[in-house]
């Protein structure tokens, strides 16, 4: 078995020991959690070292590597096919990595801990499976094993409004995977295996043969097929108008969740377009592609604007990372090198950036019990409402300032923090293509800036009310979640190749197949 069959379903073991464990044993089902996910991640930085990027070819096996492919359904060809290229491996790494970290915070949770773990465990397995299928049925399973424990982790342990949180969020991911539904069935049944003859789920097939029947080789059929693909993808993204589902989840979830949620799923939705559409679309993908980066620059823009309003600083990093998703959809429709892997480069430090400013958005909550950057008017004590929510915190909890300090400057992209190489290589190879798009986009940097300081400054600075100063720094444990990340942000930011070289080969190559699919179609 390939490296990455064990990092799926090494979970799935997991879940299993834990079934057996007492459900008082609270200490002994989370460091067997953590157990597990550290088994992972262990494999993952294996796999990682191990990944040769020189190989390229998306739509040929040569292209993948830590391939298992064997039957599993045989009478409708359906396979279990897992892989890893370019594209997928700074995902399934990302995916590890955040999942290990979110074990330990979510270390104060207390109710049902037993039910809390094997959920968060199922999600995670869910999460490797989409990034390793190579089976369209098996894409789809693991894309909807993402969507019930997430469901019941909002559900059961989020906050006061948490059950409207998670059916919204069921509901509107749930319509998405039903228009995906549909599109698997068309090109299953319009695509066969070059050596038996048969329908095929094998999206590999998919990506060689196209679409075989002659009722799909229309402009129309193929663009509905775009567009229930995309809708599904864009969901997860979120893009504007599909978006308002993030800021409740996010609100309502536990940190960790709120972390998967930002750092892992919002990446599912990018990561399907160009792992499904762009190869086995490619045609329709380049006619649509305008689209693609007219929706990027709406979310940069409306994403930062809503940001800047908002007076719960959870909220305020749920909008934000709608814009900075944004910068994602305008650089993975440029067609350009640079364009292409700022966006992927975007996917991978957008999770480690937007998981650090959760996890201290936790932190703070934890103490103060609240996270408003202002009270609101209808706050149950009349006397703090429209008042500051914190101020001064500098002075009393200087290294969690710090550390929350070099998130939001990560996040607003400065130089010398890995988001400013991905912004900046998303934004140069967006400009030749897309020129209006980018010039105005380039303002969500300004707004971004604007939310950002104003945030410090509310926070941070000026003087620390009476009621915050027993506040304590933050612990150990904090720290073991927050440190890694806060590494890699700065690695990356003066070294960015380790993750640019393993990407470069396999986009470069994604490229091409969309431009040739393109002018094979005469556009």
């Amino acid at each position: 078995m390939s490296p990455l069959t064990y990092m799926t379903f090494l979970p799935v073991v997991g879940i299993v020991i834990l079934l057996f464990i007492p459900r008082d044993r609270h200490n002994l089902i989370r460091w067997t959690s953590a157990f597990f996910t550290g088994l992972v991640l262990i494999i993952g930085a294996v796999t990682w070292v191990n990944f040769d990027p020189s190989k390229t070819g998306i739509n040929q096996e040569g292209g993948f590597q830590f391939i298992d492919h064997v039957s599993w359904i045989p009478a409708f060809n359906i396979e279990y096919f897992v892989g890893a290229d370019g594209l997928s491996m700074p995902m399934i790494g990302l995916t590890a990595l955040l999942c290990f970290l979110c074990i330990f915070a979510s270390w104060g949770i207390t109710k049902a801990v037993k039910g809390y773990f094997i959920m968060f465990l199922l999600l995670e397995a869910g999460m490797i499976g989409t990034f390793v299928a190579l089976d369209f049925f098996l894409f789809y399973v693991f894309w909807e094993i993402m969507l019930l424990p997430m469901y019941f982790l909002i559900g059961v342990w989020g906050g006061p409004r948490r059950e409207y949180a998670a059916i919204k969020f069921f509901l509107y991911t749930f319509f998405g995977s039903l228009l995906m539904l549909l599109v698997i069935i068309a090109f299953y049944l319009n695509t066969r295996d070059p050596v038996t003859g048969a329908h095929t789920f094998n999206m590999l097939d998919m990506m060689n043969q196209g679409l075989q029947g002659d009722w799909l080789k229309g402009g129309t059929v193929r663009t509905l097929m775009f567009f229930g693909l995309f809708i599904g993808f864009a969901i997860k993204i979120p893009m504007v108008p599909f978006h308002t589902w993030l800021p409740d989840a996010h609100v309502e979830a536990p940190t960790a969740i709120s972390v998967i949620l930002a750092g892992v799923l919002l990446k599912m939705g990018t990561y399907g377009i160009l792992r499904i559409s762009y190869p086995m679309l490619p045609d329709t993908t380049m006619q649509f592609a305008w689209f693609i980066a007219f929706m990027g620059m709406v979310n940069i823009i409306y994403g930062a604007f809503c940001a800047l309003a908002q007076k719960d600083l959870k909220k305020l990093v749920a909008y934000s990372s709608i814009s900075h998703m944004g910068i994602v959809m305008l650089g993975m429709a440029s067609f350009t090198p640079a364009g292409i892997n700022g966006a992927v480069f975007q996917m991978f430090n957008h999770g480690c950036v937007t998981a650090m400013l959760f996890l201290l958005v936790g932190v703070i909550y934890d103490r103060a019990h609240h996270r408003f950057l202002v009270y609101p008017k209808d706050y149950p004590e009349v006397e703090l409402r429209g008042k500051l929510g914190f101020g001064g915190l500098a002075n009393q909890m200087p290294v969690y300032s710090g550390i929350f300090a070099l998130a939001f400057f990560a996040a607003m992209g400065l130089p010398g923090l890995s988001a400013f190489i991905s912004e900046a290589l998303s934004f140069v190879g967006a400009f030749p293509t897309w020129q209006t798009f980018t010039i105005i986009s380039v303002f969500g940097i300004i707004i971004t800036a604007g939310y950002i300081l104003w945030a410090i400054q509310r926070m941070f600075l000026g003087t620390l009310p009476d009621r915050w100063k027993t506040l304590s720094d933050i612990n150990g444990r904090e720290l073991f979640t927050l440190i890694p990340l806060a590494a890699i942000i700065i690695f990356l930011g003066v070294f960015p190749q380790p993750v640019l070289h393993m990407m470069d080969a396999t986009l470069n190559y994604l490229n091409e197949v969309v431009m040739l699919g393109a002018r094979a179609a005469g556009m």
